[in-house]
Order: structure tokens, then C-alpha cells, then sequence
């Protein structure tokens, strides 16, 4: 294999495809990017078993060719290299590479052992705005669990119905739902769990601005392919949580707060507490005020927040990140915190709004009275 092609661009490909080599393996090729030279164009591969990410870019090809580079090493000395033009060069286990005046050597490793990608994924298909897709994954990928006790957890479950598209994500301690409109699907009725690596990788390829997304599934896999950017992903297998049955129907307490000033206040409160585990905060509601107040060894704090309450009083605890994430993913400027005791989970929503939704589970604790 002998190719040139223009540092910047193999900078560009190699950091977006080096995401998806595996970290901890026991399969050196798992951890190498595939090179692969045809005609007038450079493919670059990288895989770990779940999520694979490929991406294609211009080059001069002198000789076609595969081969396995390894994955960090090249992307780091490739990243420092994009103001020149490249030329490599691979013999035997060897691959050279040429630049300026300058020449370094690297080992690599042959391209048969490495696995098979199928980009063949077009049973299903899904098709949203980009922008729609982008703000659908952003507001519930955070909720999801991040350990292997529920592996299903570590996803988002995905379903579209009627034109409409629900996420939702959860962790066991707080869950996220929000919803939006298709521009079309290939059936009435779609549902899978995509993992939220998987979806955050998506949100990532991206563009800003107008434009049409489309989600290809096939066997257990989806595809996405962005400009020349192709990722697949495999899915989860097994029964999702059903929301319905977590997500209370009735509240004994109601208050409508505006966001900024919320937020502002709860992340000064959680300074003193965010060594804490639970990052712990209280927020007592009456009928004006939020009153919210953190204590720890370093200090206290204690603010009111205007706001108005329907229904009765109320003191609870909870994990300060949690409500803040859940506050970032809100885009009103008021926003409706919805409770019925202080150990029952409440819900934090728009005003207006009912296009997202999340539920957190309080701390229970001797602080309240």
C-alpha cells in the first residue's frame, strides 16, 4: 500500500474513528484502526465489537492496500502532523511514513484478522430533523446507568408510534423522557434500545443547522451515515422499564419557579456539599418561596428563590447533579417542579411545553424534620 494525502484531513478522520477502538483487549487488532486505499480514496475503520465508526477521505493512491495501524498511537502522531502532506508506505510489518523532510517508521498489522463491518443495515428506517435528533439525545443520554448491573440501562429506549418519536433513559435513581416529531418511518411502529455512547457518538457526527437525519436498523444494529462518516452500532436485547409505571399521575404539590434563578442557586448550595456523596441539598417549599440550603464541614448555605406553590408545603432532599442536569435540559424560562411527599419521586417539566420530562428519586435523611 503507497498513498499521499493531506495531513489535516487524515488528522480529521483518524480522531473521529479512533472513538470507536477498543480501550482493554485481549485482541491486539481490536485496537488498531483498518486503512484501507482504493481508487482515489483513503477508508479508515475502527471498531471495538459494539460501536463501529468508518470514514472515507480523499488521497492519491499509488498502490491499493489494507492495513492495521494502531489505533492511539497513530492518532496522536498523526494529530501533530496536520500542516504537512503525508505519504505512506507500507512493507512487510512496517509502515513509513514521510513528511518534509522527516521519516518515522511504525509496526502494523495485517488487515485479515481484522473484523468484518457489515454496512448493509436497511430493514427499519428512521428519518428526523437534525436538529430534532440533537436535542432528543442531549436531553436523556445523561440519565442513563453507566455500570453493568442492568446493562439494558446503559441505553436509551427509542420508540416511534404515530409519527412521533419518545426517548427515554433512566438510571435507578432519576429517569428522562422527551419527545418529538419524524419526518417519516419505514413502519407504524418502531422500538429498540440504542446504547447512549452510541447516540452521543450520533450527536457528535452532526451538523448544525437544517437538515435530515436518517436512522437505519437492521438484525440488532443501526446504522447512521453523516457526509462520509458511516457508524453502526449493535443494540440491546431485553425488556425496557415500562414509564407509565414509575411516573406518578397526581401531585400534592405543584410550584412554578423561574429556571436561571433556580439553577443559579443550586449550583452555589452545591459547592459546599460536592465532595459529599449525594452532593445533598434541601429545598423547603411554601406557599412564595423555594427556600434552598446545603450544610458540610466547610460550611452552609441558605437562599430563597420566588416561586408560587399550589397545595400543601413541603421539605425535601436530593442529589444536587441530578436536579441540575435536569434543569440544563429544560429550555423555558419557568419551569414546573411537580412532588407528593419527601421520599416519593417528583418530576421537573416545562411550564408550557410537554415535550420532556424528569423524574427524580429524593435522598432520604434526618435533616428533615
Amino acid at each position: 500500500m503507497k498513498l499521499v494525502c493531506e495531513g489535516i484531513n487524515l488528522s480529521e478522520a483518524v480522531l473521529k474513528v479512533v472513538k470507536a477502538c477498543a480501550n482493554k483487549t485481549t485482541v491486539p487488532v481490536m485496537e488498531c484502526i483498518k486503512l484501507s486505499a482504493r481508487n482515489d480514496s483513503l477508508t479508515l475503520t475502527a471498531t471495538d465489537g459494539e460501536i463501529s465508526i468508518t470514514k472515507t477521505i480523499k488521497a492519491e493512491i499509488y498502490e491499493e492496500g489494507d492495513i492495521c495501524v494502531p489505533g492511539r498511537y497513530f492518532s496522536d502522531f498523526i494529530k501533530k502532523l496536520e500542516g504537512e502532506q503525508i505519504t505512506l508506505s507500507v512493507e512487510d510489518k512496517m509502515m513509513e511514513l514521510t513528511y518534509a523532510d522527516s521519516q518515522t517508521a511504525m509496526q502494523v498489522l495485517p488487515a485479515d484478522d481484522f473484523p468484518k463491518v457489515d454496512t448493509q443495515i436497511d430493514e427499519n428506517s428512521i428519518v428526523l430533523a437534525t436538529d430534532e435528533l440533537k436535542k432528543l439525545i442531549t436531553s436523556t443520554s445523561f440519565c442513563c446507568a453507566t455500570d453493568d448491573a442492568r446493562p439494558i440501562l446503559k441505553g436509551c429506549q427509542i420508540v416511534v408510534e404515530g409519527g412521533e418519536i419518545c426517548v427515554t433513559a433512566l438510571d435507578g435513581f432519576r429517569l428522562a423522557t422527551a419527545t418529538g416529531k419524524v419526518v417519516s418511518s419505514s413502519s407504524e411502529h418502531i422500538e429498540f434500545v440504542c446504547p447512549a455512547r452510541t447516540l452521543n457518538e450520533i450527536e457528535k457526527m452532526l451538523p448544525a443547522g437544517e437538515g435530515k437525519t436518517e436512522l437505519k436498523l437492521s438484525r440488532g444494529v443501526i446504522l447512521v451515515c453523516v457526509e462520509d462518516t458511516i457508524l453502526t452500532s449493535r443494540l440491546y436485547n431485553g425488556d425496557f422499564i415500562k414509564k407509565e409505571n414509575i411516573i406518578p399521575r397526581s401531585f400534592h404539590t405543584q410550584v412554578k419557579v423561574e429556571r436561571n434563578l433556580l439553577k443559579a442557586s443550586i449550583e452555589r448550595a452545591a459547592i459546599l456539599v460536592r465532595s459529599d456523596k449525594n452532593s445533598l441539598i434541601i429545598l423547603d417549599i411554601t406557599s412564595d418561596k423555594i427556600e434552598i440550603s446545603s450544610n458540610s464541614e466547610i460550611g452552609n448555605v441558605q437562599e430563597p428563590v420566588k416561586a408560587s406553590m399550589e397545595g400543601t408545603d413541603l421539605k425535601i432532599a436530593m442529589n444536587s447533579k441530578f436536579i441540575i442536569d435536569a434543569i440544563n435540559a429544560l429550555d423555558e424560562d419557568y419551569m414546573l417542579l411537580c412532588f407528593n411527599n419527601s421520599v416519593q419521586p417528583f418530576i421537573c417539566r416545562n411550564v408550557d411545553k410537554n415535550d420532556g420530562l424528569y423524574l427524580i428519586l429524593p435522598v432520604r435523611t434526618s435533616n428533615i424534620a
